[in-house]
Formats: C-alpha cells, sequence, structure tokens
C-alpha cells in the first residue's frame, strides 16, 4: 500500500500546555482512520498541524512522499489536503452552490463549466443538490454539516480530514450522514475522522488511535482499541481494573 501521510516524531506546545506530544502514524491511500480522546486531548490541534495552519515545535509532516511541514496551508491545500470543521463556517450570504464552487475555483483550481459541472456532482453526492440555490445561512444543522463536506470534497482532496462532523446531529441525522460519507470512502477518499460519537465512527473507519494530553496511547483495530482497559480508563473514564 502507498503511505500518503506520515507524522514523525511530530511535537507542539504552547508553554507548558503540550498539543502534540512526539506523535509518529501512518496513513495509507484509501485508508479511514479514526482518532478518539477526551475533550483536549490535542485532536483538533493535530489537524492544525497537519493542515498547516499551525506549526509544529519539532518533528515532520509528510504528505505524497513529499516534506510539507515548512508548507503554508494555502498549498498544503492546493496538494490534497482539506478538511471540515467541527463548527460549520459556511458563507452565510451565499448560495450552497456559491460555496461549492469557491472551493472548487480556490482550492481544487478549476474553471468555468468544468468548475460548475463538478459542483453539481459533489452537491449530488452529499444530498445538498435541492438546496444548490439556497442562501447557506438558511440550513439546518444537519445541511450545514453536509455543506462542510461538500465544500471539502470540492476541494478534490486526495486526503479528507473531518472534525467531529456528527456532533449535535439526532440518531436519525447522524445515521444518515454516516452512510454519505461510508459513499465517499468507497469511492476511494482517503479519511481521517475525529469523533465523539464513536458508533458513527466505527461504522466507517478501519483503524482508530487514541490520543490523550497529546500522546498517541493507543493505535490498531477499533474493535480492540474499544475493549483495551487502557482507553476505558482514559476516554470513557472507566478504572481498568473496575
Amino acid at each position: 500500500m502507498t503511505t500518503i501521510l506520515k507524522l514523525d516524531n511530530l511535537s507542539k506546545a504552547f508553554g507548558a500546555v503540550t498539543v502534540a506530544d512526539a506523535q509518529c502514524y501512518e496513513v495509507q491511500q484509501g485508508e479511514a482512520l479514526g482518532v478518539i480522546g477526551p475533550n483536549g486531548a490535542g485532536k483538533t490541534s493535530m489537524f492544525n498541524l497537519i493542515t498547516g495552519t499551525l506549526s509544529p515545535n519539532s518533528g515532520t509532516v509528510e504528505f505524497a512522499g513529499q516534506n510539507v511541514t515548512g508548507w503554508s496551508a494555502a498549498r498544503r491545500s492546493h496538494a490534497g489536503i482539506a478538511r471540515s470543521f467541527q463548527v460549520p463556517q459556511p458563507f452565510v450570504g451565499m448560495t450552497v452552490f456559491e460555496n461549492a464552487l469557491i472551493a472548487a475555483t480556490q482550492s481544487a483550481g478549476m474553471r468555468g463549466r468544468d468548475a460548475e459541472r463538478f459542483c453539481l456532482t459533489v452537491l449530488d453526492q452529499t444530498e445538498l443538490l435541492p438546496k444548490a440555490n439556497v442562501l447557506a445561512g438558511s440550513l439546518t444543522l444537519l445541511e450545514r454539516k453536509r455543506l462542510e463536506l461538500t465544500r471539502a470534497l470540492c476541494a478534490k482532496p486526495k486526503l479528507l480530514l473531518l472534525d467531529e462532523i456528527a456532533g449535535g446531529l439526532t440518531e436519525a441525522e447522524c445515521q444518515s450522514l454516516v452512510q454519505t460519507i461510508r459513499d465517499i470512502h468507497a469511492s476511494g477518499v482517503t479519511i481521517i475522522w475525529i469523533e465523539h460519537v464513536v458508533h458513527a465512527l466505527l461504522a466507517v473507519v478501519d483503524r482508530l488511535i487514541v490520543i490523550d494530553f497529546g500522546k498517541k496511547i493507543a493505535e490498531g483495530e477499533p474493535k480492540a482499541i474499544m475493549d483495551s482497559p487502557a482507553v476505558k480508563e482514559i476516554y470513557l473514564g472507566i478504572e481498568a481494573d473496575a
């Protein structure tokens, strides 16, 4: 298999607060990797280090065989790293289609009819095509989550980072969104997904890592990780000898 992302001893601290502690792991092309951990564990900071909005104190980020540690966020985006945000951040005064088009033109470098057709295809994939001409500010929470996903996909990512995209949804809404993400993964998109809604995560991912205080404490097959006494103690609050 081809390694698409490699973190090598990646570390970041703000004074006494460590958000990434010598993190090392690889992601293979076509894989879906889940990331769990308690609030404040450094999961979103890890995404910021991968996307380039945060610079490490030490260590490296390699993407598609290149050392991108010194690259800007914009350059990494153009290279094929895209993300959604935990709190949706659409351009509320623009339509759903216009939001998608900005991503296709600015991140993927597409133009004209090709960009428009591509955006319509992605909107169909994320079930937002009927809302294409609706202002983003009028969308429901689920629709805003779908728009976050749409904008990330319109950047034509080689690596898609999802940050708690299922948070705040009802069970039915969550199941609907999970099916969309499963379809996206099945199409060949590599995914790293941070999520507190663990059952949603387990329906998609091939592998799990657990982060606590910025440090990777476990990695492996999802069921084995969730059954680990150490993970139950740190993540679920259940003492290992309980």
